[in-house]
């Protein structure tokens, strides 16, 4: 049984204000689940840059379907061909599908979501959106052991969203307590006795209908759950990395998830914990946040329609262009001159400084950083969150590019600011997302 490696999670920057303490977390216009999921996966790899063999990807939020969401993400990683990539779509409970697939097959599970619930609903005001990377490997490497499992399945109608509606329905939470609460009492007996355990340091308890959310803490004393609300197929792993975040080593974790059944996990931190954990935790990003309008917020969901630009509709990114330009669009891998060393974005056959020929090497800078050297606040140009920025990027160890800056406080912005890339939908034409990157800071 693999054991887990490293985690790393993403929380989007906005905030979105719902009282004088309360706020949600929400994904950004140009945000989706696959974009969410790169951004965790690229911090676990930037870690532990071995390439895993499989990534299964979980979601309640495809940005296609029919369409293979998991293989954008293996392209914008940079990860062999020979990689399998898959996706798990359409519960909640497909992320912890994706957990005991890479769990098996010692991969990397990518689970994420944006949770779109209607204008003032409890979906809405419970929500949020998230991503989190979970990776299995040898033993030796593990920073927690996973001592049991244990799964549950029921069928009831306590959720449900038909294919193509932005937003689901739900029964009387109450119906779904009633149901959910033997099978937790059940499940995480089972798995503790598997794992011979009568008691844990950490108990979390997630799951879709808020009722469950509600009295986890009665039936669980000292249970907690997802810091940011219910987040989808990202639930359980993104409480999972909150408690990693604060765990010490050789303690024991008990992860509930009840959607459509219960799943149980009992993990065991190892010494390596401490060390291991990822570079930003839960609570910090939860943190880091910018406010955004509410009026802003449910036009990027689609539930407020903007008065379009006065220009033309982008093109319909083309499928053999962007087949041809894939390692440049997807990683942002431009190349470096074997001659001279000058690095072209994109890339070039012909060196601009020495005029070498079929001399180029391959450079990928997804995960390079780099200088603003000059940047431009437009003020016309539409943008679902206006102004649209620009800036020139000076990238350490060469090449220079000019990218939309995500994210955007133009009063934040200066010459000179450091700058990472992250990986954005720029738009979408014809049910097709361009998909590309932009500077962040």
């Amino acid at each position: 049984m693999s054991t887990l490696v490293a985690y790393a999670a993403y929380l989007p920057r906005h905030r979105l204000r719902l009282s004088e303490k309360d706020n949600r977390v929400a994904a950004s216009f140009d945000e989706d689940s696959t974009t969410m999921g790169v951004e965790a996966a690229a911090a676990l790899l930037h870690n532990h840059p071995a390439a895993p063999e499989s990534l299964y990807f979980a979601t309640t939020s495809p940005a296609y379907f029919d369409k293979t969401n998991a293989a954008a993400i293996h392209a914008a990683l940079g990860l062999p061909q020979a990689s399998f990539a898959a996706d798990l779509a359409g519960s909640a409970r497909s992320g912890f599908a994706a957990w005991r697939a890479a769990r098996v097959a010692g991969g990397l599970a990518v689970v994420a979501d944006v949770r779109t619930g209607r204008p003032g609903s409890g979906d809405e005001r419970g929500g949020g959106d998230a991503a989190v990377a979970l990776l299995f490997g040898d033993e030796a490497d593990g920073i927690a052991e996973v001592l049991a499992e244990h799964s549950l399945s029921a069928e009831l109608l306590d959720r449900w969203r038909k294919p193509g509606e932005p937003a689901g329905g739900q029964w009387e939470e109450r119906f779904g307590l009633e149901v959910y609460l033997p099978l937790l009492k059940q499940a995480s007996a089972q798995a503790l006795g598997a794992a011979g355990l009568a008691e844990v340091d950490h108990v979390v308890v997630v799951s879709p209908n808020s009722g469950v959310r509600k009295q986890a803490a009665r039936v669980f004393p000292g249970a907690t759950s997802s810091p940011i609300g219910h987040s989808g197929a990202s639930d359980f792993a993104l409480a999972l990395a909150d408690v990693l975040d604060r765990a010490g080593a050789d303690e024991t974790v008990l992860v509930l998830s009840a959607a459509d059944g219960c799943d149980a996990i009992v993990l065991r931190t190892t010494e390596r914990l401490p060390a291991a954990r990822q570079t930003r935790s839960v609570a910090a990003q939860l943190a880091d946040g910018v406010e955004v309008a509410y009026l802003t917020y449910l036009n990027w969901r689609g539930w407020l329609e903007r008065e379009p630009p006065r220009r033309p509709e982008p093109d319909l990114p083309a499928a053999p262009p962007s087949a041809r330009a894939a390692a440049w669009k997807f990683s942002f891998a431009g190349s470096a001159c074997g001659k001279c060393g000058f690095v072209h974005l994109p890339p070039q056959r012909v060196c601009k400084k020495c005029r070498s020929v079929d001399e180029m090497h391959p450079r990928r800078l997804a995960s390079a950083q780099g200088t603003i050297a000059t940047y431009t606040v437009d003020r016309l140009a539409f943008s679902p969150s206006p102004p649209l920025v620009d800036a020139v990027v000076d990238f350490d160890g060469g090449g220079r590019y000019t990218l939309e800056v995500a994210d955007a406080v133009p009063d934040a912005l200066t010459v000179g600011a450091r700058v990472r890339l992250s990986f954005r939908r720029l738009f979408t034409a014809g049910g097709v997302h361009n998909y590309f990157w932009k500077a962040r800071l």
